[in-house]
């Protein structure tokens, strides 16, 4: 055989084992170590990252929790400043984006907003509840300043206009640069103590299940009856799970002016945990016509443990009103 068609006989045949390799390889799943599950992806394509000790979830979760997603049905959080610097003021920008792009302009007012908008850092411990203003082109924008360096998660509760609109919470990261220093989450506690008021908390998180959580509100010693309203409410809750910062959709108790319903010293909420694990509850009350934070940590199905006061450190917990 001359050596051209040696050549070509060659090739043919190589092609050939190549194919067949290719064709088994779609056929076949990819190896993955014995026993372990496939590693999850955030929203940015790249690995999760891994739970914190402590922060297990069971498998009660029959949908996925809102602020775990930065796209859900047909509507994306479109953040235009992923980044700003620790300690500084800063103009935080973004834009709720529709199916074709355009940003929305239209939405259902609920507890008195358009949308409410949560900043939290990952460890927890920093949080924000803050009030954006919407321009006539849909971009909004606030003012926020977070104190210490690290990863945060900015969460976008709100809902479309339109009938059938569903309630949606998107979740996008945001970084503040500056020098790192890692923070544990606060310990379980069951007694909060915020500018001079102490909160106490009945009740416990049930995963599955819906259950009450009744905090009472105190100041020197003696309860608070005369909270003023806040966000169409008495108080406002946000829960937020330890790990991935899964967002709970909390539902106030009672509403204002039913007849029932008074102004403290008790705010109640009903609230559903998608899984066990641990969850830290923000709530933001009114009184004297100031708005003041409780943080709590408790864990999910157990009763928190009154032993252990939160710190009452307001740039820790956050000063629960926009700027």
């Amino acid at each position: 055989m001359r050596t051209g068609l040696r050549i070509t006989a060659f090739a043919a045949a190589l092609a050939a084992t190549f194919g067949t390799a290719y064709g088994v390889g779609l056929g076949v799943d990819p190896v993955v170590e014995e026993g372990a599950p496939p590693a999850p992806h955030d929203e940015h394509g790249g690995p999760a990252p891994r739970e914190p000790e402590g922060g297990g979830h069971g498998g009660h979760e029959s949908t996925p929790p809102g602020g775990l997603q930065v796209s859900e049905k047909g509507y994306t959080l479109d953040l235009a400043t992923p980044r700003v610097s620790a300690g500084e003021r800063a103009e935080l920008r973004f834009a709720v984006r529709d199916a074709s792009g355009r940003a929305v302009t239209a939405y259902q007012r609920e507890h008195d907003k358009e949308l409410h908008l949560i900043v939290a850092s990952r460890d927890l411990v920093t949080y924000r509840h803050l009030h954006p203003t919407r321009a006539a082109d849909g971009t909004w924008s606030t003012p926020v300043d977070l104190p210490r360096a690290g990863g945060y998660r900015v969460f976008a509760d709100f809902t479309p206009a339109g009938k059938g609109a569903e309630n949606l919470t998107l979740g996008v990261d945001l970084a503040a640069s500056g020098r790192y220093e890692p923070a544990r989450m606060p310990a379980l506690n069951g007694t909060a103590r915020t500018d001079g008021y102490q909160v106490e908390l009945a009740g416990s998180l049930r995963p599955g299940k819906a259950s009450e959580l009744k905090f009472e509100v105190s100041r020197d010693g003696e309860p608070v009856n005369d909270l003023q309203p806040y966000l169409g409410a008495y108080g406002h809750l946000v829960a937020l799970r330890s790990g991935d910062l899964a967002y709970l959709h909390v539902h106030p108790g009672g509403e204002l002016g039913d007849g029932t319903t008074r102004p403290g010293p008790d705010i109640s909420f009903t609230a559903t945990a998608p899984s066990d694990g641990a969850y830290r509850l923000f709530l933001d009350f009114r009184h004297r016509g100031e708005v003041h934070t409780a943080a709590f940590t408790v864990r999910a199905g157990a009763a928190p443990d009154a032993a252990e006061p939160a710190p009452s450190s307001p740039t820790e917990h956050g000063d629960g009103h926009g700027y």
